[in-house]
């Protein structure tokens, strides 16, 4: 997959996204002034790689539209999903601030338009506006505390069934309608669901036919409607197992 030309590789740390909506909205006039100065707009198409693994980062990505996978690499070569980004959301700053290599991977899903803020110039607004760096000190430390609590939901989930079921919760409460809470779009492969929850397809098949027999959920093309969200959620907190059905 081709990286998109001039426009540098840029890293985002762990699950939750930095919101451009919380960083830089109601800025000072001066710094609001200073920032449009120096952000770029580009769109990628389906499969462009913004940022790469052991790369140097360039600046910060702002997300205006579309949808972007991060992912982490082993050594073996299995891949992680470690988040999906969104409009909003702000890339690349642990790499920006550090100066280290990008430890993720990001590759655009969906046709993307995104803001670039070079390095340097994003650094020198830090020094210049105390308010933007104040800004983003709390969001790095709020996204570290969101970083913890999903490490603790996936990594203390006993069973396929329990992260499959977390997985499903939370995607259809980030991705439905107000009107419609329990139905979303799913716009991921069953490879892509397992790579965000470190399983196997063939688990993640598994487990979602299984609680589509149990008629906790159904999908219907690229729909996913949540028909048991009480059932689900007992299952995501362990507290109560499926017994309608066996896995196979």
């Amino acid at each position: 997959m081709a990286t998109p030309q001039g426009t540098g590789v840029i890293h985002k740390a762990i699950t939750r996204g930095y919101r451009e909506d919380r960083i830089f909205c109601n800025l000072p006039p001066a710094a609001e002034q200073r920032l449009s100065e120096i952000t770029l707009t580009h769109s990628y198409p389906r499969g462009a790689v913004l940022f790469s693994e052991g790369q140097t980062p360039q600046g910060v990505f702002i997300v205006r539209s579309g949808a972007v996978k991060l992912s982490v690499n082993s050594i073996d070569g299995r891949t992680l999903i470690v988040r999906f980004a969104e409009s909003g959301d702000v890339l690349g700053l642990p790499a920006t601030l550090t100066g280290k290599p990008y430890s993720l991977t990001a590759e655009v899903i969906e046709p993307a338009q995104l803001q670039l803020i070079a390095r340097k110039n994003f650094l020198d607004l830090l020094r210049e506006h105390g308010e933007v760096a104040l800004r983003v000190a709390q969001q790095l430390g709020e996204t570290y505390h969101a970083a913890v609590d999903e490490m603790r939901t996936l990594g203390l989930s006993h069973s396929a069934e329990q992260k499959v079921a977390h997985f499903i919760l939370d995607w259809t409460a980030k991705h439905s309608a107000e009107n419609e809470a329990a139905k979303s779009k799913m716009t991921l492969t069953h490879e892509e669901i397992a790579e965000t929850i470190g399983m196997t397809r063939e688990t993640v098949t598994r487990v979602l036919s299984h609680f589509k027999k149990s008629n906790l959920i159904a999908i219907k093309g690229a729909t996913l409607v949540v028909k048991e969200r009480p059932g689900l959620e007992c299952i995501a907190h362990g507290s109560e197992p499926i017994k309608q059905t066996p896995l196979p």
